[in-house]
């Protein structure tokens, strides 16, 4: 079924069916209106050359250079030209295709000016497979993602490159393939296609919505840790995170609980110490804040996916256009920073309960390194090695990206948010979590094998899809096929997806959450 754009309701998860799964896109009739009205009224104020901004004037430090009739419409194009300034690798597709979606939900409030023809065709490029070629680097976040929005915008021009069925080509030649028309830019069009920052926040929806899956394995790893710990499991009673008050503290527990539930630990039949270390006790707490993180996060990327961003914004109902800043990236980058740390923080608590596992003055009687010849054997020693690694890349790309800024255009830009940076570093750090995750659970699932009592439901199936991939390690081998293959395991969420086939989904929070039974 198509996603229906309105330019009000656009979510995560549709933003995720369209760009990563190949959803067709709708225009709805009234925002097809919308845009119609709004450029008759653009038009009528270039007949009646009254300045404004991007359309009959330079953008940037040339602001107060008016155009002349015959540069309004070359200057579209040059305009495009100049901003397709980027570098480096190409972009995945899905960021792309994200980014266009947003664009067209700006587009459809009836606020940026542009032709109805520019707003199509990028639907046409969603629903026909055409994908414009686009750098990674280039955006400091502020004008909007210009440099990787004006790649997109090239296609429109019938220049730049774009994937078809699998193939890179010059752009006009994918659009041809498609049977999709060539709209050119005319007055407006340009900048109305490029002056937002779409590209972040579509890479930043993509990274929630992989983030809320990671640390719903998050808690799948902490329940198999904390199992094979023989670990104190009223810590995850609700009564203590209700009385305190955090959502995400009682999402977690919560969620914790079904997964042991049925086990030996969790029905009192295993003597336990009165109290564990923090890695353990505090699992929910900080699980948790990471969740909470989450939640403000997107509601500030569905509400920037919602709104107009664009500059100048036109308002046909009071017959203005307005000059303002609604490009600037800084409401995504400050909430997304927060989220990116919030991973590097919940894997460094992943590492300490692998440390915990591996520890024989630590474990509660498992074997040193979890193997059963210590000394010809190291076991997963290495493991935490390769762990510890991941988790210092991942503390240095958690510094904030969007405390960055460098003043650009003659100091005309004088404060960026640097959003892009924040977006892309954060997919590095993710990149990092499924592989130091992936590891707490190959030792948790070798952990779990030295134990002789029955454990919770969930964690017995996530260690059971473990060992379809990864042995017991009864004498050593080389681990990095094995590491390689629990990160690629933890990153499509196939442990997950088992789990929540069996128990549920694991997202569901009570709305009473913070009322005292």
């Amino acid at each position: 079924m198509a996603v229906v754009i309105t330019g009000y309701d656009l979510t995560i998860e549709d933003l995720v069916r369209v760009a990563r799964l190949g959803e067709k896109v709708e225009l709805h009739p009234d925002a097809i209106d919308r845009i119609k009205r709004c450029r008759a009224m653009l038009e009528k104020k270039i007949q009646a050359k009254e300045i404004m901004y991007g359309v009959n004037t330079g953008i940037g430090e040339f602001s107060e250079i008016v155009l002349s009739d015959e540069q309004i419409r070359q200057f579209q194009k040059y305009l495009i030209y100049n901003h397709s300034a980027g570098i480096g690798d190409p972009m995945p597709e899905e960021w792309v295709r994200g980014a266009m979606l947003g664009r067209i939900n700006v587009h459809a409030h009836g606020h940026s000016g542009v032709r109805p023809e520019i707003t199509l065709t990028l639907v046409e490029m969603l629903n026909k497979g055409v994908t414009p070629y686009v750098c990674k680097k280039g955006s400091v976040g502020a004008s909007g993602d210009l440099a990787p929005m004006s790649q997109i915008a090239l296609v429109l021009l019938g220049e730049g490159m774009a994937y078809y069925k699998g193939e890179l080509l010059p752009g006009r030649e994918a659009l041809e393939k498609a049977g999709i028309k060539v709209p050119g830019l005319e007055a407006r069009d340009g900048l109305g296609t490029i002056n937002g920052s779409n590209v972040l926040t579509a890479m930043s929806a993509l990274f929630l919505y992989d983030v809320n899956r990671w640390l719903k394995q998050a808690e799948i790893a902490a329940a198999m840790s904390m199992e094979a710990l023989k670990a104190n499991m009223k810590v995850l009673d609700e009564r203590i995170h209700k009385v305190r008050g955090f959502p995400g503290a009682v999402r977690t527990a919560r969620i914790m609980r079904r997964l042991v539930e049925g086990g030996d630990l969790a029905s009192l039949k295993v003597k336990t110490r009165v109290q564990d270390a923090y890695s353990i006790r505090s699992t929910p707490q900080v699980i948790g804040a990471a969740h909470d993180a989450v939640r403000w996060a997107r509601q500030q990327v569905e509400t920037e996916l919602n709104g107009v961003g664009d500059n100048p914004i036109f308002f046909p109902e009071d017959d203005q256009q307005l000059s303002g800043a609604n490009f600037q990236g800084t409401p995504i980058a400050v909430p997304m920073d927060m989220v990116g740390s919030a991973v590097t923080m919940v894997s460094v608590m992943s590492e300490r309960r692998m440390n915990r596992l591996n520890n024989p003055a630590l474990s509660q009687g498992l074997p040193p390194f979890l193997t059963k010849g210590a000394g010809m054997f190291s076991g997963l020693m290495l493991s935490q090695y390769t762990a510890d690694m991941q988790i210092v890349e991942q503390r240095i790309l958690s510094v904030p990206a969007s405390i960055q800024s460098i003043p650009a255009a003659a100091d005309q830009e004088d404060f960026v948010s640097m959003g892009m940076n924040t977006a892309l570093k954060n997919w590095q750090i993710l990149d990092n979590a499924f592989g130091v995750l992936g590891i707490e659970m190959m030792a948790a699932a070798q952990a779990m094998d030295f134990r002789d009592y029955k454990f919770g439901r969930g964690t017995q199936l996530a260690h059971d899809v473990i060992r379809r991939y990864v042995e017991f390690l009864d004498v050593d081998r080389p681990l990095y096929k094995d590491h390689n293959t629990m990160k690629d395991l933890v990153a499509r969420g196939e442990i997950l997806d088992e789990i929540e086939k069996e128990l549920g989904s694991l997202d569901w929070i009570d709305d009473d959450f913070n009322k005292i039974p």
